[in-house]
């Protein structure tokens, strides 16, 4: 028998069935701990930032939940242990962040007035309409102005009848201060610390100095300052007189009143409302909306059922172009098969939002390229024309979207066995039938989830309609911005921030939550149709 000679073990000591950690790697060496210590250091300075901020500001929901965050995200990198959650952290942080909340708090807006001129609260609302409905006090007092600028805002510095120096802004009522500086007549010209504008200046920001309106006091019936020059400001009072017994506005010119419509409004018997409103829940009121304001039913529609449209042909179109070049590219013979490729994938390497910015230009009726070079000076509408702009979007997307599906197509083609091939051919298959009997359904096993990933991606592709058409051109009969080619997600976003009918944030988040439920249903549908296709072996 032969005797085999054991050689010493060359692996480290286990200590308690584990391998020591090596000295100078790893979460718990010197440099792990440093790294930690940093890194811990300036998330806590930042969480403490925020935290001051929104204690100022009375925001005591969202300190709480930060403050626990902040103790949460401590509590799992200090102590030893728990590997998966240190890594899992950051990612369910981010998630409950810009996921979780987001969603959360659009469904909140949804069922709000939450737009302009309902964006405060409704002590806020009576404060902002005392102050902006406002007449001249007869006789008043002229009081010498110098107007003075810090951090981004202005302010009126006032001297009054009696001699004292008075400062304040449109967020800060007038308050006695100490002045730097005075004119020729003993009039307060400066504030330490504060930049006095010169005549130049003035000029340069007449629009914000004009409309800058400071209280004299908490008390908005007692008034404010506004000035006409920047040298001299005059007392205003409120034309409308709030009774707050009653809950209601007067107008001391016409004696006409408005009382609270319990939706967010001030208004009177004939309807009139006041500008300023302040935020309430609504109910289902946006969702009613959607559907029965005349300005908006007829044009949803029809953005719902091109939005489909859109959603499908891109999907359709780009699949039968990528599949049908990744068939063409993936035969064993072809010579600079390679470079073929790199050709192919390059619409895909540019930015989408770039790409419809160029294609905006290439396809301009008066000046493009396409009209005055490749079709001798023709002039074709084609971002003009309601149907031309849907064909010229449905062609840009798919120079953008066919490369993505020539890659994963290229991709399946290559994991299907040859010997399927070869055993269809050999029975006398012909190549269309291999292709549709045989191979389309394989590609189908692997492809159909990127499918419907592909079909939601599309139906919320803001960057091809918003830089290429606009949305437009745009549909006549509405006062809102809505055109042929917008889809849903532009026109939530035109709704949302657009200009002409103002800004609808509550309206808009009704429609993000019906786009939400439509690719939801649509993707679980798809999902439960594509399980028949895991039964192909």
């Amino acid at each position: 028998m032969v005797e085999i000679e054991e050689k010493p073990s060359t692996a480290p000591p286990r200590r308690n069935g584990r391998l020591p950690r090596s000295a100078g790697r790893g979460p718990d060496s010197l440099g792990g701990i440093l790294a930690k210590i940093i890194l811990l250091g300036i998330t806590d300075a930042v969480a403490a930032f925020v935290l001051f901020q929104l204690a100022l500001s009375n925001e005591w929901l969202i300190f709480g939940i930060s403050l626990l965050t902040t103790l949460a995200i401590n509590w799992i990198y200090l102590r030893r242990g728990g590997l998966p959650a240190k890594y899992l952290a950051p990612g369910v942080i981010f998630l409950l962040v810009f996921q979780v909340f987001v969603m959360i708090f659009s469904t909140y807006i949804a069922f709000t007035n939450y737009g302009d001129g309902h964006n405060s609260t409704k002590a806020d609302a009576i404060a902002s309409i005392q102050l902006s409905a406002s007449e001249r006090v007869p006789d008043s007092p002229q009081f010498p102005t110098s107007v003075l600028e810090k951090d981004g805002s202005y302010f009126l510095l006032v001297t009054t009848p009696e001699g004292e120096a008075r400062l304040g802004s449109a967020d800060k009522p007038l308050e006695t201060v100490t002045p730097s500086a005075t004119g020729p007549t003993g009039a307060a010209t400066g504030v330490e610390g504060y930049t006095t504008l010169d005549f130049t200046n003035l000029l340069a920001h007449q629009q914000e100095i004009t409309s800058l309106t400071v209280p004299i006091s908490e008390n908005p019936e007692e008034g404010a300052l506004k000035t006409a020059d920047g040298s001299t400001s005059y007392v205003y009072t409120p034309k409308l007189k709030y009774d707050a017994n009653a809950d209601t506005f007067t107008d001391t010119a016409t004696g006409l009143t408005y009382a609270d419509n319990g939706r967010g409004s001030f208004v009177a018997e004939d309807g009139t409302a006041l500008n300023t409103g302040w935020k309430v829940n609504v109910g289902l009121d946006n969702f009613q909306r959607a559907f029965t304001d005349p300005n908006l039913q007829g044009p949803l529609l029809q953005v719902i059922a091109w939005t489909f449209a859109f959603a499908i042909l891109s999907v359709a179109t780009t699949f039968a172009l990528g599949l049908f070049l990744a068939i063409t590219f993936n035969r064993a013979d072809l010579k600079g098969q390679k470079i073929y490729r790199i050709l192919m994938i390059l619409p895909y390497a540019f930015p989408a939002f770039l790409s419809g910015l160029v294609w905006s230009g290439l396809l301009n009726p008066e000046f493009g390229f396409i009209n005055n070079a490749l079709l001798g000076g023709a002039d074709i509408p084609w971002l003009t024309d309601p149907v031309l702009a849907k064909v010229s979007v449905l062609m840009v997307n798919l120079w953008l979207g066919y490369p993505y599906m020539f890659l994963v197509c290229t991709g399946a083609l290559q994991s299907l066995p040859e010997e399927v091939d070869e055993a269809a051919r050999m029975d006398g298959a012909s190549v269309w039938k291999i292709f549709t009997a045989i191979k389309l359904p394989l590609l189908l096993v692997s492809l159909a989830p990127l499918l419907i990933s592909s079909f939601a991606f599309n139906f919320n592709n803001f960057n091809v309609i918003f830089m290429l058409t606009g949305g437009g051109p745009r549909f006549d009969g509405t006062t809102f911005d809505i055109g042929s080619t917008d889809i849903l997600i532009t026109m939530v976003y035109k709704i949302a921030f657009g200009t002409g009918t103002g800004r609808d944030y509550g309206l808009a988040s009704a429609l993000a939550i019906l786009i939400f439920i439509i690719v939801a249903v649509v993707s679980a549908l798809s999902f439960k149709k594509t399980k028949a296709l895991e039964e192909l072996n």
